[in-house]
Formats: structure tokens, C-alpha cells, sequence
């Protein structure tokens, strides 16, 4: 379980991050950055830490060698904690990722594995999301993704 105070902290400057992209806000954007990362690196290896919080990270990170590592630490300490949602959820981030940087192989053994996770979750949009896209690249079909 993440701690509340963190899970707060980390949902606000998402929250924020999304809003300063959407308008361009470098700046802005960079500084609730830097202060999104300094949460995950003081909290790492404490019992603070959680896959949550570098998913997040990832998912602002724009160089995508650098989120995916950054989605792989998750995934392991998804893994770690067996949160069968993280797995699911940050398996699908990787795999789209993966896919953009053309790694195709990556991606479907990302998404096996994000889809075994899933089995035992409630949220059948990701559950959706991943049949699809592993389904599009199985078949050889270009995936899109919403920006």
C-alpha cells in the first residue's frame, strides 16, 4: 500500500505536470519534474517505496530509453509487492513505449506478461487495452496511440 501522504503528493504533480504539457510550460514543467523524481529517489528502498511513483515518473520522462528504464524499476517493485495492477498496468506502459522505439519482440513479451498479470485484476479497459494492442502486433497491424 502507498503511503497517502506520497500517493497525494505524487497524483498533485501529475496533475500539474499534465496541465503545465498541455500549455507548453517548459519551465514549470522541468521543476515539478525534478520535484517528482526527488520524491521516488528519497524514497527509494524505504518502506516508502513504491512502483507507483516510478511509473509516474516514467510517464512524464520524454526520452524513451530512459522511461523505460525507469518503468522496468517499477515493474520490479510491482513485481516485489506482487501488485498484480502495477504489473498489468505498467507491462502495457513498456510495451508502448517499446513499440515506438520499434522493439516489437519486447513489446509482445511485455504484454504476455502484462496479460497473465491482468487475469486477476478488475479493470477490463486495461485488460482491453492489452488484448488489443498484443492482438495488433501479432498479427502485423500498425498499433496508434493517443497522444
Amino acid at each position: 500500500m502507498i503511503n497517502t501522504k506520497i500517493y497525494k503528493a505524487v497524483y498533485e504533480l501529475a496533475e500539474k505536470l499534465m496541465k503545465a504539457a498541455a500549455k507548453d510550460d517548459r519551465e514549470t514543467f522541468d521543476a515539478l519534474y525534478a520535484e517528482l523524481k526527488a520524491i521516488c529517489t528519497d524514497n527509494e528502498n524505504t518502506d516508502k517505496d513504491h512502483p507507483e511513483q516510478w511509473e509516474t515518473l516514467a510517464d512524464f520522462t520524454e526520452e524513451l530509453d530512459e522511461a523505460l528504464a525507469l518503468y522496468e524499476k517499477a515493474l520490479d517493485k510491482a513485481i516485489d509487492m506482487e501488485s498484480k495492477d502495477h504489473m498489468a498496468s505498467i507491462g502495457f506502459s513498456m510495451a508502448t513505449f517499446q513499440v515506438e522505439l520499434g522493439q516489437t519482440d519486447d513489446a509482445i513479451k511485455s504484454l504476455q506478461q502484462a496479460k497473465v498479470s491482468a487475469q486477476g485484476i478488475e479493470d477490463n479497459d486495461l485488460k482491453a487495452e492489452i488484448d488489443e494492442l498484443l492482438k495488433k502486433l501479432t498479427t502485423g497491424q500498425e498499433p496508434h496511440f493517443d497522444q
